[in-house]
């Protein structure tokens, strides 16, 4: 008897090649056995999916991409040492969800001994499917897995000076669809495939420290980052514009992208002392990359001559980043805390890198660029919060943060160099107020507000003369909760050849009611409204362009609703439904260009892409029914429907459904 529940703990790992889906949340009374001084905990849920698609495929499996077939829908097996002192160890459990050939799995597997170890390992993988733009036609699109695994091992877990050691695993690989340009600006686009393998592996090592309410952690990593993506195509091809002549008649182009980064992180925390507290963070990474690009193709040019090129591109980099945050806080009095925040973000980039290019055996000039990038960012706030009485509570805050950037650019031509320097210093002040009152037991009202100016903003959408201001009330009792809010905010930025304002403001409401622990109805409601205005200048057919706007309106409602219902501990039913809309500006149809413009514009095709209606909605239904004690029955539906209003192209319903065996001991 023992045996079998060593074998049901075991299975599984066996299991790791089927299909699944989201579990039911109900899996049936587990009550465990006894063998071998262990008790054994086992929940199985296994069970068949069901799809049926009407519409765009393409952008359904970007967004959902769940198919037919038997699954392993969730797992879940544990371990239990009877007495805490196992053998070998104290515990051990085994979780999973959506193993097989379903988009997005995990697995997580803990070991303990009490005292001398704790392991876990995490699992997860992601089939990540891209179609690219549909509307666009485009040749690009993206079938790939990535899969993630994370080993971390305590020793002495329950002593004050503890052992850290990690692994962590992540890689990407499938087939890729990209697009290359040749023959320029006046050229052809072309389709190539593309063997994509991505690959990065940290190790880690380290330990933690605790001494008279202080705790230290130390940890050293090493990251080793693989990019070896292939790009090529073996058959003739006429391009996107068939009309002219450019031909590519094969392509190959390997591209290893290859680095290391070594990285310290330490972290003092003192926890909560008399009066005051301190909790401070130093991370440094200095990352090396080196890379190679070597391309050869052959085809022939608009002019119908042939043509025969191979460029190779070489260089290495390197990245040192350090950043460090101190944070002090002092309690001078029962009701007041006040506390200092500084943060320091140093980053510098440097590296070269040299092209040569050979054309039709040719060898044109070979180009050396070095460019060296440095950011450097210091950051410091203070906060008081005062607690006058129990109902009342006050929030006051002042921040500024001064980021100096500088840059270094050289190119060298057989000899010839230019090199090119810049700087740039800039500030942003803010003030922050808040006010927080019970004015009733179950009511609690909060008001926020924040004040900001920048000097000299790095971009022109980056925030120079902002404010913010927001409110919240919330009720809640045993049975009863219900809140509501509303935030909004503007940002106005001019610069010498464009202008950008946005403006914001988002509304939101839910609530929940719990009469009993068989009942429970829960629903919300969030509206955002979003306007961006923004001044173009351009160069267009060799001439600057200005005085023109790139306007965008957002009108998002999103809003769900769900009930829960348990009868008499046997069955158990769940409906829900999700809805996002974006209305955009109310407009039915995109905006036509305007008669008479200007050739060389680009105003006719931003009046007709200044907002993007598209509605998304999910109704689903799910219920279990106990047959035995160990066993339920459980069924799902749910439907998906994506709409959007100006590109029907992408649209797409699909009727999704499971059923399966819980099984649980």
């Amino acid at each position: 008897m023992g045996l079998r529940h060593w074998l049901s703990f075991l299975a599984p790992a066996a299991l790791l090649a089927q299909p699944t889906v989201a579990p039911s949340p109900e899996t049936g009374t587990r009550r465990g056995e006894d063998a071998f001084g262990y008790n054994f905990v086992n929940s199985w849920e296994v069970g068949y999916r069901a799809r049926r698609l009407a519409g765009q495929e393409s952008k359904y499996r970007s967004d959902v991409n769940f198919g037919n077939g038997v699954r392993l829908l969730a797992a879940q097996a544990g371990i239990y040492s009877r007495d805490g002192r196992g053998k070998y160890f104290d515990q051990l459990l085994f979780t999973a969800q959506g193993l097989g050939n379903d988009p997005y799995q995990s697995a997580v597997l803990r070991l303990e001994r009490n005292r001398l170890y704790r392991y876990e390992l995490g699992w997860r993988e992601n089939a990540y499917f891209n179609p690219g733009l549909v509307i666009g036609r485009t040749s690009q699109a993206l079938d790939t897995r990535r899969r993630w695994q994370d080993h971390d091992l305590v020793l002495l877990p329950e002593s004050r000076l503890r052992l850290l050691a990690g692994y962590s695993r992540n890689s990407q690989s499938g087939p890729a669809l990209a697009t290359f340009n040749i023959d320029g600006a006046l050229g052809d686009e072309f389709p190539v495939f593309a063997d994509i393998r991505r690959k990065q592996n940290e190790y880690r090592l380290g330990g933690v420290a605790e001494l008279r309410g202080w705790r230290l952690t130390l940890m050293r990593s090493w990251e080793n980052f693989k990019e070896d993506t292939r790009h090529s195509r073996t058959t003739p091809s006429e391009g996107g514009n068939p009309a002219d002549r450019i031909r590519l008649l094969a392509l190959r182009r390997d591209e290893p992208y290859h680095g290391m980064t070594r990285s310290w992180r330490l972290h003092l925390a003192s926890g909560e002392r008399r009066g005051y507290a301190v909790n401070g963070r130093l991370t440094y990474a200095g990352g090396e990359r080196a890379f190679v690009a070597d391309e050869v193709f052959t085809g022939t040019n608009r002019l119908a001559a042939e043509r025969n090129r191979q460029v190779v591109a070489f260089g290495a980099g390197r990245r040192p980043v350090a950043t460090g945050n101190l944070t002090l806080t002092l309690m001078p009095a029962a009701r007041v805390t006040v506390s200092n925040h500084t943060a320091l973000y140093h980053v510098r980039m440097e590296g070269d890198a040299a092209l040569t290019e050979f054309n039709n055996a040719v060898r044109l000039p070979t180009f050396v660029y070095f460019q060296a990038l440095g950011i450097r960012t210091l950051a410091n706030m203070t906060d008081v919060n005062y607690r006058p009485s129990a109902r009342v509570g006050l929030y006051g805050g002042y921040q500024v943060a001064t980021r100096r950037i500088r840059s270094r650019e050289r190119l060298e031509v057989e000899g010839f160099e230019e090199i090119v320097s810049a700087e740039q210093m800039s500030t942003i002040q803010a003030g922050l107020a808040g006010l927080r009152l019970k004015p009733a037991g179950p009511l609690t009202l909060s008001f926020t507000g924040e004040l900001g100016r920048a000097d000299r903003p790095l971009y022109p959408t980056s925030e120079r003369r902002y404010e913010g201001f927001g409110g919240r009330a919330e009720y809640r009792t045993k049975t009863i909760r219900l809140a509501a809010s509303a935030s909004s905010r503007w940002n106005v930025n001019s610069t010498a050849l464009s202008a950008h304002s946005s403006r914001g403001r988002s509304y939101t409401a839910e609530g929940a009611w719990t009469p009993s622990a068989r009942l429970a109805i829960e629903a919300g409601y969030a509206r955002v409204h979003l306007e961006t205005v923004s001044g173009l200048a351009y160069f267009s057919a060799a001439r600057l362009i200005t005085g023109e706007q790139s306007i965008y309106r957002s009108n998002l409602h999103t809003g769900h609703t769900g009930l829960r219902l348990s009868l008499r501990n046997r069955l158990d039913v769940y409906l829900g439904y999700h809805r996002v809309q974006d209305a955009g500006d109310g407009r039915a149809a995109a905006t036509q260009p305007p008669a008479g413009r200007t050739t060389g514009t680009a105003q006719a095709a931003l009046l007709a892409a200044q907002t993007f209606p598209v509605t998304y909605q999910s109704p689903l239904g799910r219920l279990s029914l106990r047959i035995h004690d160990k066993l339920r029955w459980n069924a799902g539906y749910q439907w998906y429907g994506y709409a959007e209003a100006f590109a029907r192209w992408q649209n797409y319903r699909a009727h999704t459904g499971y059923t399966s065996l819980s099984w649980s001991f």
